[in-house]
């Protein structure tokens, strides 16, 4: 049953959520209140699980802790959390029981029909690397036409709170990670984006063709617009394979000229050549590149993909331009820090993977690298081949910086590297002043680490400020390079 033949009937259906999570508990709530019977299965047992679970015993939710494998008798619907894998024992004890397994995201769709409820259409956007800031711009596009709309999904709104508050949204920006379109069969975008595909969340997906086919739901059922980087003809590929409405097209974004039904870039300009008259010889001017803070090449690519977005969804020119003028990214997402000693310090710890470290570094000219941290598997050999031109130097933190080494030995032997054997918080600080030692007038210091952060961090944001912090402790010590 889909949104489309009417609200769903929860009333006395036994329903197990999986995961005490931000969503988990959002999805208990909410199928508690519709009249469900609800458990909350979960591995933890800590102080933290314990007290979500009392809080919820107050929505007569029954929560187990401490057993996330075995299936609750007579089980009707299992919402899972997106963190959890495909292959966990509860989804194989719900395949051996013809117990369907949705995701939260489902449940939203699934939820948007109904009495007093508004059915916004949604503008979805995935992809490896720059999903936030894409619907982030998105949405600022869209608030400047006016419309009422909210950035949600895996961007931190629970899609569930979202779809049935009292708020009547005219369209929504929607972030759905690979995770969730696994877990979401049903949901069918007014149009959607893959930004880029690369190696990422492997273990959870159990190889690239089962992450980029998990990625290519995304387009099912599109209704207007299918948005694919030219640059990458995997994303194509998955548009391609994709089956939609008919009418639906394909419209590409590049950072070059663009062709018919593309985005792209000409003498500076973002222009439209697929939502105009003639698109075999006329194009949109949309904005400048300059209206794009900071305007590195892959933030380009994120500003096309939405604003290919919103002119799918009919937003005018202007409303584009205000829209990409107005944003402002969120922290240590290549985020300027300051400038000392006649160097550039950049925060990008939001680059915690490869393929998002390598655009980070294709944005400066002359750069002395930060990097470490949790390698989650990858390897390095290909980023630094590709930066080795613009590598002054590297500092190397964490607990797999090795890797990071030994592919600059390959790649870059002429690279001078400081290898950092500590490991804790305190490293950064370490860090910025050898970066600083290696730097000079012109450079920048670029923390754009290829890792995840929580071997020394709580995660990627605290990574950010300690980067920051140690940056300006700078100008109040030693001047640069003494």
């Amino acid at each position: 049953m889909t949104a489309a033949q009417g609200p769903e009937d929860f009333t006395g259906r036994r329903v197990v959520v999986a995961g005490l999570g931000v969503s988990g508990v959002s999805a208990a709530r909410v199928l508690a209140r519709l009249g469900a019977c609800v458990t909350v299965v979960d591995g933890g047992d800590s102080d933290a699980h314990r007290d979500r679970a009392a809080a919820l015993g107050a929505d007569d939710v029954a929560v187990r802790l401490g057993d996330g494998a075995t299936l609750p008798e007579d089980t009707d619907l299992i919402v899972t959390s997106p963190g959890w894998k495909p292959d966990s024992p509860l989804f194989a004890a719900a395949a051996a029981h013809d117990v369907p397994v949705w995701g939260d995201v489902e449940l939203a769709w699934r939820l948007r029909e109904g009495p007093g409820r508004h059915a916004a259409p949604w503008l979805a956007v995935t992809g490896t690397n720059g999903k936030t800031t894409t619907v982030q711009m998105l949405a600022s596009i869209l608030e400047a036409a006016g419309l009422r709309t909210a950035a949600v999904g895996n961007i931190g709104t629970p899609l569930l709170d979202v779809v049935l508050s009292e708020e009547h949204y005219d369209v929504l920006a929607v972030e759905l990670s690979s995770y969730q379109l696994h877990w979401a069969p049903s949901v069918h975008a007014h149009s959607a984006a893959v930004l880029n595909l690369a190696p990422d969340h492997l273990d959870w997906h159990g190889s690239m063709a089962a992450y980029a086919a998990d990625k290519g739901r995304i387009y099912a059922g599109n209704q207007v617009a299918c948005v694919y980087n030219a640059a990458d003809p995997a994303t194509e590929e998955l548009v391609r394979e994709a089956d939609v409405v008919e009418g639906c097209r394909a419209i590409g974004f590049t950072l070059g000229a663009p062709r018919p039904s593309e985005f792209g870039v000409v003498d500076g300009v973002l222009v439209d050549r697929a939502f105009v008259p003639d698109r075999q010889r006329n194009a949109q001017e949309l904005a400048e590149v300059t209206d794009v803070a900071p305007a590195a090449p892959h933030n380009i690519a994120n500003a096309l993909a939405a604003a290919a977005l919103a002119r799918a969804y009919g937003v005018e020119p202007a409303a584009v331009r205000e829209g990409l003028r107005s944003f402002r990214p969120d922290a240590h997402r290549i985020e300027h820090v300051a400038d000392v000693g006649g160097v550039a310090y950049v925060d990008d710890s939001k680059a915690t993977n490869t393929h998002a470290a390598e655009a980070s570094l294709a944005a400066y000219d002359s750069i002395v690298w930060i990097a470490g941290g949790l390698a989650k598997g990858a390897t390095f050999d290909d980023l630094v081949a590709r930066a080795v031109k613009r590598l002054r130097g590297a500092v190397l933190i964490g607990a797999d910086r090795a890797l990071i080494a030994e592919a600059l030995a390959r790649h870059a032997p002429d690279v001078p590297v400081v290898d950092l054997e500590r490991t804790d918080t305190g490293a950064m600080a370490a860090a910025v002043r050898e970066a600083t030692r290696l730097a000079g007038p012109g450079d920048t210091v670029l923390m754009a680490p290829a890792c995840a952060s929580m071997d020394m961090f709580t995660n990627y944001n605290t990574r950010g400020e300690a980067f920051a912090e140690a940056v300006h402790a700078l100008g109040s010590g030693p001047a640069a390079g003494d």
